[in-house]
């Protein structure tokens, strides 16, 4: 399967992205490039290969869930750079869109 620059422009007009003509002669190069790589391990034989299911043979080691204690609010608040009663102080973030 080849990919001509027709798709590529509805791909990515569903995709809502804008490519330029340039941009866009690269994507269809990118997918085809990948497809042929698709289409080789296709033609290898995986007869008797058991699926991967992870790359070690180690487990996760799982602890307890235990409820331990936890800082105080004035402890969590001791070594705040600015606070402000009980709260945190940071700065303002605003978008400027």
């Amino acid at each position: 399967m080849k990919i001509d620059k027709e798709t590529v422009k509805k791909l990515a007009h569903l995709a809502r992205l804008k490519l330029d003509e340039e941009s866009s002669e690269k994507m269809t190069e990118d997918l085809n490039q990948i497809l042929d790589w698709v289409e080789q391990l296709k033609a290898i034989d995986t007869e008797g290969v058991e699926p991967l299911t992870g790359m070690s043979e180690e487990e996760n080691v799982m602890r307890e869930d235990v409820a331990k204690d936890t800082l105080s609010h004035e402890e969590a608040l001791k070594n705040a750079p600015k606070k402000d009663s009980n709260y945190f102080r940071v700065p303002k973030v605003l978008g400027s869109e």
